[in-house]
């Protein structure tokens, strides 16, 4: 029975704590607030409630597997449902599309909303997408890499390699595929999904879509929160025990490997293995000063970290019937935000994509005859010294006129709903920064701006022996799917009892 420590109570970190302590270890976590669940985040005010994370579940059977693993179904604790459509989208020249949540479904949806021949490049995209998939789950998102070498190991078939395309962009792929500007606009919205820009993100990341629509888009009843509640139960049930409000300062070693956790109190906590769910900037920023960790930490450094993002989170009055539980504003010219999140001059968003997440749920509205909006934009990152390719988002005045602008934007796309607002309250850069000990409120840690970006985030197991990393900063990448992977991989490097 090892001792073990982990930093952080996101789902990463409480994946691999249910899962280690189901293999006979004596696991702690440690969290820095007083809540479980990372920035799968609940706020609640006069009966409205809002999810401030993760608005929708893909890949569902990763979490079932979890929590099959670990003794019980998911069921038990959740109810989910599929969500159809899995989005709404509407194009700079007012075209509307609703996105089917089954794939059989869209070719069809396609033609009808943008014309003949729209389903079958989608069918070519889709195609492509299956087959990448195919390889990168098998090769990527179920093994632990640790360089370089490990990912050429595990895809060295030249039909591999050539279907993964290293050489061509997201961007690139959907010029090949898709003839209509709509659809490449479409497309170039996954590479937002990791915090990029689609014109540096390997096409490879095109498998977000196929994941999406291959598997569904699902909602957990009552709020995805309630996903981070039901796992902390578990983690309960399995002997994990918590400190929250317990900030870990450091990661201490002795010898040849790390001996536990020094607390901001000053006390410390003895462990055979620390396992950091924290950002993998802040872990080896931060938290460890082990020389082994220099490498990992000047990799760090010269990597382009992922954007932020700010939140509205709306209370209206009046319901709008029937509305989708996902809806995508795109802007005219997409370009321009990506220039504003990772150009030289980084900028809030003149004219950003707006994202609206409404799901017609009573639990989340005090009655019938009200509802609850999260609204999110891309931003740049936060510093107060502005530095390349940031925002000082705690400048005077920022949040609120930037908040009244987002509101102008979606007025003038045709959702003026400011004569509903009761009212808001916002989520900048720097709150995420503050609250999650995320370096400039960086989303997805790193970007996936360049092959090795993508390809090769931080290892699960650090160059310090008995330190290890989970969560979306660290392999696989960022998603509720991909942290739970993290915390699997995590787990059987460190194996039971």
């Amino acid at each position: 029975m090892a001792r073990i420590v982990v930093v952080g109570a996101g789902m990463g970190g409480l994946a691999a704590a249910a899962r280690l302590a189901v293999g006979g270890h004596r696991v702690t976590v440690c969290e820095r607030t007083q809540v479980s669940g990372g920035k799968l985040g609940v706020h609640r005010r006069e009966g409205f409630v809002f999810d401030t994370g993760p608005s929708l579940l893909t890949m569902p059977d990763v979490y079932r597997q979890l929590f099959t693993d670990t003794g019980a179904p998911l069921e038990y604790y959740c109810d989910l449902s599929r969500v159809d459509p899995a989005c709404w989208y509407r194009f700079a020249d007012g075209t509307q599309l609703s996105m089917p949540g089954n794939s059989r479904e869209v070719p069809a949806a396609l033609d009808q909303a943008l014309g003949d021949g729209a389903g079958q490049q989608w069918s070519s995209l889709h195609e492509t997408t299956a087959r990448l998939w195919h390889i990168v789950n098998d090769t990527v998102m179920q093994r632990p890499l640790q360089g370089p070498r490990d990912l050429l190991r595990h895809a060295t078939r030249l039909r591999d390699l050539a279907a993964i395309a290293p050489w061509r962009t997201l961007r690139g792929m959907g010029s090949r595929h898709l003839h209509d500007w709509r659809l490449r606009t479409w497309l170039d919205r996954y590479a937002t999904y990791t915090g990029s820009d689609p014109r540096r993100t390997p096409a490879v990341m095109a498998v977000a879509a196929h994941i999406e629509q291959h598997y569904g888009a699902w909602y957990v009843k009552g709020g995805l929160h309630r996903l981070a509640q039901a796992l902390h139960e578990r983690c309960l049930e399995r002997g994990v025990r918590f400190h929250h409000g317990c900030e870990v300062v450091e990661v201490t070693t002795a010898g040849t490997r790390v001996d536990g956790v020094r607390l901001r109190d000053g006390s410390a906590l003895a462990a055979d293995v620390v396992i950091s769910n924290a950002d993998a900037a802040h872990l080896y920023g931060r938290l460890t000063a082990d020389p082994r960790s220099r490498g990992a930490h000047t990799a760090l450094r010269r990597a382009v970290p992922s954007f932020s993002g700010f939140a509205l989170l709306m209370a209206l009055r009046g319901r709008e019937r029937g509305t989708p539980h996902h809806r995508v504003f795109f802007p005219r010219d997409y370009d321009a935000e990506f220039d504003a999140l990772f150009g030289s001059h980084a900028r809030p968003v003149t004219d950003p994509a707006i994202y609206i997440s409404a799901p017609d749920d009573p639990a989340l509205r005090p009655d019938n005859a009200h509802e609850a909006w999260f609204v999110l934009v891309n931003a740049p990152r936060h510093s107060p010294s502005e530095a390349a390719g940031t925002v000082d988002w705690e400048a005077t005045g920022l949040r609120h006129s930037y908040a009244e602008h987002v509101l102008d934007v979606l007025a003038g796309r045709g959702l003026d709903v400011r004569d509903r607002l009761l009212w808001y309250e916002t989520r900048t850069p720097a709150d995420l920064e503050r609250h999650h000990s995320a370096p400039g409120g960086a989303i997805y840690g790193t970007s996936s701006n360049g092959l090795r970006a993508a390809f090769l985030r931080p290892a699960n197991r650090s160059p310090v022996p008995g330190l290890f990393l989970v969560g979306g900063s660290s392999h696989p990448g960022g998603g509720l799917p991909l942290v739970a992977l993290s915390a699997s991989i995590t787990a059987s490097l460190i194996g039971a009892c």
